[in-house]
């Protein structure tokens, strides 16, 4: 990359944590902002605040962006309860506000916890993520399917990305091997 280059890729990295943080702030408290508002190379989402409002934690939040197509940000680092979102200089615009628009969406989900219009535990956001197979069949929960898969409408559009598993309890997933393989019997 050269001296130039690695400048440029910093700026650009900068440019797009402070492009998210503007995005999200009316929506989330930004953790770490200095003087008008500006971040570092990264934008920390606090999501203590809402959590303790509604019972909607930063696992669920985590899982919910994985219907949305993304992979979760780090989570509660350096922060606990935090996301902390760190776009890279290659991530485009179009990418960016693609996510934006995944966690403001997902602020209106929460919202609707908020108001009463739901409860937390039978919200999208405590099923996520939907695996192809969870949408498959019998529907008993109290949003639609569409909503649990296409959450926006440019998930339509695209290429939707499917979760291959589900939730997992994560004290018992870290504690406990879960294996989706066939049973040993098949291998004889």
């Amino acid at each position: 990359m050269g001296r130039q280059g690695l400048k440029k890729a910093s700026e650009m990295a900068i440019l797009n944590a402070n492009y998210i943080a503007r995005r999200l702030a009316p929506h989330y408290p930004i953790l770490y902002a200095g003087e008008n508002g500006i971040v570092a190379h990264e934008c920390i989402v606090d999501l203590r605040p809402l959590k303790d409002k509604t019972g909607i934690t930063v696992d669920d939040m985590a899982k919910r962006l994985m219907d949305f197509g993304f992979h979760a940000p780090t989570m509660s680092f350096p922060v606990p309860g935090t996301l902390m979102i760190e776009p890279t200089e290659s991530e485009s615009k179009d990418e960016l506000d693609r996510f934006c628009n995944a966690m403001i969406a997902i602020r209106e989900e929460i919202r609707a916890v908020e108001n009463g219009s739901i409860k937390a535990e039978d919200t999208a956001l405590r099923h996520a993520p939907h695996t192809a197979m969870d949408i498959a069949g019998e529907w008993d929960r109290a949003y639609s399917r569409e909503q649990a898969v296409f959450p926006v409408k440019s998930l339509k559009q695209g290429s939707k990305y499917w979760p291959p598993v589900g939730r997992v309890d994560n004290v018992y997933g870290d504690r406990n091997l879960v294996c989706s393989c066939p049973p040993l019997s098949d291998y004889e």
